[in-house]
């Protein structure tokens, strides 16, 4: 059986069915924001106890200096917010109110955190009793005599319980989270490298930096290696990524404060090595008659109805001399002529920027099921002058009857046909994979649906003659009208025994 992409799961599961008992006692707009906030401040509190106890054996006095945990990145928890402070109060009346003073005298300590935490844990609509048994779980279930295999274990099960918020969101969970499956393949091509200066526009709650993260250090084997920089607009998902950030210790600059990136560009000046990003689809309207003589739009205006090319163009603007680019666009981007987004393409495909265009199968998202396609950017192209162009629409296996997932070998195998490209060796696949010169594409009119180069894959002939499939399928049909006018014989009659004629 393929290795899945989800992790195996077993305890991050166990803290989601127990934190569901909450759903029915908290307004649904406050649930996400009880529960991450509970995953944060017990993974906080632990990397604080065991910095605590490392300071302590030192000797130095150094135990109760905050100075001393954030030269490790690990936040200085206060007396009151300490777990064992939490569960002590687990099963009384005021464990809410414990755990927002806990919340707030971390803000206090940790100014980085400052307004990010929630605090809505006294609210009269959380039921006290069932928060204290999940504060139990929480306490009971964590084995935190191996730090950094608790720090995985609750990393894990934040990015588990985000899945699962963006499921039950349907369309609003598209806001925050972004499928594994289309995380890692863009990582998986990218491949980033350690010291490089990793830059998504719209981070959600940060699922690209983790996975960035996540691919840099197992290929360096040392922890911290990418700079992160991130921006986004809604202010709850903005928390969401600080906490995310700080459980999985990446010191990450996601601006001082939630902004829109259009209008209010936190990082003006930096020009990334990788930028990674899933833009809200055919985003509208975005502020393009405040915007008409920016510096970004290098490749022409995007229309005030649609800015799928204002952010491409944001991106290649933030794009360092070398750099590269992944995101995730609606497949309209690809084809559509409408209010000079055609000129636009026609020049970024003329500039030799886009490397690749994957195609990938509907279902992936949990907000969205429309097809979506992963563009890939890239200033110094190894192959200059072309585009590859896979269609994986065929890819991957329904984990239930709505959402499909793709396995670690399908991520592998798109990787591995991306590095074929690059590196002159790849051999067109009809209904697969093709290389394109810029001229191809522009008798494609510079349409990039990768279908138009692939083709359609090759049938094996079963050696079954025409005439005789001919004769067998007629057959076959015939028989299935014969028994479809059976069955409505027999519901005309079972309708007119009751009273009713069809």
């Amino acid at each position: 059986m393929k290795e899945k992409t989800k992790a195996n799961i077993g305890f991050e599961k166990q803290i989601w069915d127990a934190a569901c008992v909450l759903w029915g006692h908290i307004p649904a707009s406050e649930y996400r924001k009880v529960i991450i906030g509970l995953i944060f401040l017990r993974y906080i509190s632990s990397a604080f106890e065991a910095q605590y106890k490392r300071l302590v054996e030192d000797g130095d006095g150094f135990e109760d200096d905050p100075d001393a945990y954030l030269m490790d990145n690990i936040f200085f928890v206060p007396k009151e917010s300490r777990w064992e402070t939490i569960a002590e109060a687990a099963h009384t009346p005021e464990i809410g109110t414990v755990i927002d003073k806990a919340m707030r005298a971390i803000e206090d300590e940790n100014k980085s955190l400052k307004g990010v935490l929630p605090k809505n844990y006294a609210s009269p609509d959380l039921n006290k009793k069932i928060l204290g048994d999940v504060v139990d779980i929480f306490t009971n279930n964590i084995d935190m005599s191996d730090t950094q295999a608790s720090e995985d274990l609750l990393g894990r099960t934040y990015e588990y319980c985000i899945a699962q918020f963006a499921e039950k969101e349907g369309v609003g969970g598209g806001e925050f989270y972004t499928p594994a499956s289309i995380v890692k393949t863009l990582v998986s091509i990218l491949k980033p490298e350690a010291n490089s200066r990793v830059y998504d526009c719209c981070c959600g709650s940060g699922g690209m930096f983790v996975q960035s993260e996540r691919f840099a250090e197992e290929h360096s084997h040392n922890r911290g290696v990418i700079s992160v920089y991130g921006q986004e607009a809604n202010s709850d998902t903005w928390k969401m990524a600080k906490m995310n950030m700080a459980i999985r210790g990446i010191d990450a600059d996601l601006g001082p404060y939630s902004a829109d990136t259009f209008t209010d560009d936190l990082h003006p000046t930096l020009k990334a090595d990788y930028i990674l990003a899933n833009p809200p689809f055919n985003y509208h309207p975005w502020k393009q008659e405040d915007l008409k003589d920016d510096k970004r739009w290098k490749y022409g205006l995007p229309p005030a109805g649609n800015a799928n090319y204002a952010w491409i163009q944001h991106m290649i603007f933030h794009l360092a001399p070398n750099g590269k680019i992944g995101l995730v666009l609606a497949n309209g981007a690809l084809s559509t002529q409408s209010s000079g987004e055609g000129e636009i393409r026609k020049n970024i495909i003329n500039d030799d920027l886009i490397e690749g265009i994957i195609a990938m199968p509907t279902q992936l998202f949990y907000s969205v099921t429309i097809p979506v396609t992963l563009w890939f950017i890239t200033k110094n192209k190894k192959q200059k002058g072309k585009t590859v162009f896979i269609d994986a629409r065929k890819m991957g296996h329904m984990v239930d009857r709505r959402h499909r997932d793709f396995t670690e070998d399908d991520i592998q195998k798109i990787a591995e046909t991306f590095s074929a490209f690059q590196n002159g060796t790849l051999e067109d696949v009809k209904g697969f994979c093709a290389v394109a010169t810029t001229q191809d594409i522009a008798n494609q009119d510079y349409i990039l649906t990768p279908g138009r180069y692939v083709g359609i894959e090759e049938q094996e002939d079963d050696g079954e003659p025409f005439e005789e499939k001919m004769d067998r399928l007629t057959s076959e049909l015939s028989e299935l009208f014969k028994k479809s006018h059976e069955l409505e014989d027999e519901i005309r009659k079972k309708m007119g025994a009751i009273g009713y004629e069809i």
